[in-house]
């Protein structure tokens, strides 16, 4: 499997960029103008799937994160604990941003939107 590839002028990563007019492979950098022919005209996509778990895992854990804003003006609808962390994301299906809580009680973990 090929490599990453780096721009030599500001290290950004490369990507790869077809040139219609002499039919061949570059790759170009999205920060500067440098670009360099490909010497493999191979290309690789990797794409990561998750699951729904792996999904749901992330939200409680971020209940742990020290990162994270909290609030105490929120009561959860679950297990009535006075204490949330919160954050912003783009729903699924939705334009603009939601505002997203997650409960802190241990315990719980209960996500809910505002």
């Amino acid at each position: 499997m090929s490599t990453m590839k780096f721009c030599r002028e500001c290290n950004n990563i490369l990507y790869p960029k077809e040139d219609r007019e002499q039919k061949i492979l570059l790759y170009a950098c999205r920060n500067c103008d440098h670009q360099e022919v490909a010497e493999n005209n191979c290309v690789y996509r990797n794409e990561i799937h998750h699951s729904v778990g792996e999904r749901t895992q992330v939200l409680q854990d971020v209940a742990a994160d020290p990162t994270l804003p909290r609030t105490k003006s929120v009561r959860c609808a679950q297990c009535n604990h006075g204490e949330a962390v919160f954050f912003q994301a783009t729903a699924r299906g939705e334009e603009g941003m939601t505002l997203f809580f997650v409960c802190c009680n241990p315990n719980c973990g209960y996500r809910w939107r505002d």
